[in-house]
């Protein structure tokens, strides 16, 4: 019997576009048409005002660090063989926050507000969006 994987997510109908745009490198949201709010993670109706008139859109990619926790020690499969990791919430250009992975900082340089950008990383079957340092070139 194979162990559940609980860092995977289950990709259906609805989020298979989602999945599809990260796998060839492009992250999306969810914009609302009746309140004009974008929002993050994926819904068939909008958070904010209700409405189910939501469409995906393309996101920049770009973010700014919220918070941040390093995580030293994870007991669930296959989490433990990761550590340390830096879990993160990152505020993205477009408005929501995303809880993310960050990948490319140093623990020592992580700070609110620094700007940071998409990546995208395999993981198992998916490819999933992390954040790193944004390059400013």
């Amino acid at each position: 019997m194979t162990a559940a994987r609980y860092d995977l997510p289950d990709v259906d109908a609805f989020t298979r576009p989602y999945w599809q745009a990260a796998a060839e490198g492009r992250l999306l949201l969810r914009r609302c048409a009746a309140c004009g709010r974008a929002h993050h993670y994926p819904r068939e109706f909008c958070p904010h005002c209700w409405s189910e008139d939501v469409t995906w859109e393309s996101a920049s990619g770009r973010a700014t660090l919220y918070t941040w926790s390093v995580v030293h020690r994870n007991d669930l499969p296959p989490f433990g063989d990761r550590v340390p990791y830096v879990a993160a919430v990152v505020d993205l250009a477009e408005g929501p926050r995303m809880m993310t992975r960050i990948v490319d900082v140093p623990e020592a340089d992580l700070r609110i507000g620094m700007e940071l950008e998409v990546r995208f990383r395999e993981e198992g079957d998916v490819t999933v969006p992390v954040f790193g340092p944004r390059s400013h070139g």
